[in-house]
């Protein structure tokens, strides 16, 4: 009899040892607790905080000047983005390089000024047509989609021995950019598994993509400098 009151105890103890969950365990558990919704309203956030920062560093770049070539860059993508070579069923087409004027404005002026234009750009394409079934789903489609286009303003702060290939590569960056924004809303509000919603806003997004670089490399750098003074 009193040899099972300390086995008792034992068994207690592994008991306690076998439910009480590690530090990783428990660490784990609250990250899987968070969900998709968690982590694409996370991502959301962090890009708008992005663009946030990125314009509170642009201020001192903003002149008369600068704003009348935001006006107008935003005013030519979307005059350009009614001319649609396809358009697809779910949104999205290819256009006659829609995103070229807002990525030569950002490559002139840089990531804070472009990234503003394309946010303003972006809620023109709502206006234009868009879907809102939740506030997230309106930002990662729109003005953060958008607004990545900005990301061609990166062409400003890579090296000079650069510059030939920098901004065909920058508006890669940018159209990637977009590209990772849309597909996290399909994947979120859509319902839509993450390779069909990257595969269907590429189909789209690539052409469209190498009709700018092809007009860029014939005009891009000249409209630059006009742009520039």
């Amino acid at each position: 009899m009193l040899n099972l009151i300390p086995r008792a105890f034992a068994d207690e103890a592994e008991a306690v040892v076998e439910t009480e969950p590690t530090f990783w365990e428990e660490l784990t558990g609250r990250v899987a607790d968070v969900g998709a919704t968690g982590w694409i309203t996370l991502i959301a956030i962090v890009l708008l905080a992005a663009i946030m920062v990125g314009v509170s560093h642009s201020r001192k770049r903003w002149t008369a000047k600068s704003l009348a070539f935001a006006a107008l860059s935003i005013a030519l993508s979307f005059v350009l983005s009614y001319i649609k070579v396809y358009s697809m069923p779910q949104g999205g087409s290819v256009t006659l390089a829609s995103m070229l004027p807002l990525m030569l404005f950002a490559a002139a002026y840089g990531v804070g000024p472009g990234l503003l234009a394309g946010a303003a750009y972006g809620l023109l394409q709502y206006l234009q047509g868009g879907f809102f079934v939740h506030p997230i789903q309106f930002l990662l489609d729109y003005p953060i989609a958008f607004a990545m286009i900005g990301l061609a303003g990166l062409h400003t702060v890579l090296p000079k021995s650069w510059n030939k290939w920098s901004l065909y590569a920058c508006m890669v960056v940018a159209a990637l950019g977009r590209a990772l924004s849309a597909t996290l809303a399909g994947i979120l509000y859509w319902e839509t598994a993450p390779w069909a919603s990257l595969v269907y806003n590429g189909t789209y997004l690539i052409p469209d993509t190498i009709i700018c670089i092809v007009l860029a490399v014939i005009v891009g750098k000249r409209v630059m400098k006009i742009m520039r003074g």
